[in-house]
């Protein structure tokens, strides 16, 4: 793996709302990777979720836009939100792959509790084969359980240290294992959070925060609504 061509991590999901925690795992992965930049992509339709997004699309792009404003290497992309299909990462990854994009300069970013279910995604084991996968330790879940979890993956775990000094094979892509100080909070936590009037100092950017609060996101009297 070389570093003269683009390397592009997307940091993939519903972002209801983006939070502190996935901007601190897309810095993780940047800086351990050298990536060129991070795309964070809200999806439109999560197949592995139960429920739908509390917040519209609109909405939900919104927030991630100004979780990007005046952040280095960051930006938002609308590439998920424009399909009617299910956001399945392996048909996001070939549309980026249609639009110039080589698997060995995509980055795909998840936390560590999200990839141990890997097997049971859309198109395993191909998708992995679509672009590199960062991993990103998550609190309380370290990444050396990653190994037994699943042994069939351990001999493409690899650590970022390696990125530079043993280049994988022609366009081979690997799993880069990120150990990270990442902050342990989630979008679900911060809705129940809103809904009953409680703190979320630290949890979310200003300027996210500052949103849901003008439109009432995430109280019983505004479900998701375009404008409020």
């Amino acid at each position: 793996m070389t570093t003269d061509s683009p390397r592009v991590g997307v940091l993939g999901g519903t972002f209801d709302p983006v939070h502190q925690g996935h901007l601190d795992a897309a810095d993780a992965a940047r800086h351990a990777l050298s990536l060129t930049e991070v795309v964070l992509m809200p999806s439109r339709l999560t197949p592995h979720k139960a429920s739908s997004a509390r917040a519209s699309c609109y909405h939900r792009f919104a927030m991630a836009a100004l979780a990007s404003c005046g952040r280095t290497g960051l930006r938002v992309s609308d590439l998920e939100l424009r399909s009617s299909a299910p956001s399945y990462t392996s048909l996001t990854l070939q549309q980026l792959t249609r639009i110039g994009y080589a698997p060995s300069q995509l980055f795909f970013i998840l936390g560590s509790d999200a990839f141990s279910e890997i097997a049971h995604w859309h198109d395993y084991p191909a998708l992995l084969d679509r672009s590199h996968f960062a991993v990103v330790s998550r609190a309380g879940d370290p990444l050396t359980r990653l190994r037994d979890r699943l042994p069939a993956l351990a001999k493409r775990m690899h650590a970022p240290g390696l990125a530079s000094t043993t280049p994988l094979p022609g366009d081979s892509t690997a799993i880069w294992l990120v150990e990270a100080d990442t902050r342990n909070v989630s979008s679900s936590d911060i809705r129940d959070r809103l809904a009953t009037c409680e703190a979320t100092t630290g949890l979310l950017p200003d300027n996210v925060a500052d949103y849901i609060a003008r439109h009432r996101l995430y109280t019983s009297m505004t479900p998701g609504e375009l404008f409020a």
